[in-house]
């Protein structure tokens, strides 16, 4: 899990003006669950549920959400195990050549801008 997921998490709770009961609550998750999200001392990331339902209660975009915790949309998993042996390549060219990771993030902005 990326350690800016539970920074995203802390500080729009704290802009929105819940306390981690609260959002817990309103979540259904334990307050002390919710602490170690934030604190990025959770064992493993949270299920894609939980964190749909951080992201509508905090107002963020639920996909980017999940991505930030390390998990891949579940829509997308059929895509992926569709493709799985391109992957390695594709994500081995895109470290290799910064500037082909760039097009190709240049690339999805501007087709998830269009539609």
């Amino acid at each position: 899990m990326n350690n800016a997921f539970g920074k995203v998490i802390r500080d729009r709770r704290k802009d929105k003006g819940y306390s981690q009961r609260e959002l817990a609550a309103l979540i259904k998750i334990d307050f002390t669950y919710l602490s170690k999200l934030e604190n990025n001392r959770a064992e493993y990331a949270p299920k894609e549920d939980v964190i749909r339902n951080l992201a509508r209660c905090l107002d963020l975009n639920p996909e980017e959400l999940i991505f930030l915790a390390g998990r891949i949309p579940h829509q997308e998993e059929a895509f992926l195990s569709q493709h799985y042996k391109s992957m390695p390549m594709l994500f081995r060219r895109m470290r290799e050549s910064p500037e082909f990771a760039r097009e190709i993030f240049q690339a999805a902005q501007e087709a998830s801008s269009s539609s």
